[in-house]
């Protein structure tokens, strides 16, 4: 018998679910070209077309605000994201979720 402690599953946040997807469809890209651009363009294309469908007609300023905090205060932007992320905070951005 093991007396191996099981640490209980880590539930993801939304952010945290599509980061791993974003790493699923990297490695379905297998050794292709851009695999990395091509995986964030096709997150990016449903993001995109969900912004439009759910934000009205304000969508296209909700997502300049994003690419403006991106571009111009990165590190704002990473906190962003760190407040997006549940257990998993002190994960490095490049690493899997696995």
């Amino acid at each position: 018998m093991s007396h191996e402690k099981h640490l209980p599953p880590v539930e993801l946040t939304p952010l945290e679910k599509a980061e791993s997807l974003y790493d699923e469809i990297v490695e379905w890209y297998g050794e292709a070209d851009k695999k990395e651009q091509r995986a964030a363009a096709k997150l990016l294309l449903v993001a995109l077309d969900k912004f439009a469908l759910y934000e009205g007609n304000n969508w296209p300023s909700l997502v300049m605000e994003y690419i403006d905090i991106l571009k111009h205060d990165p590190e704002k932007y990473q906190k962003i994201l760190l407040s997006n992320r549940g257990e998993l905070k002190a994960r490095n951005p490049t690493d899997k979720l696995q």
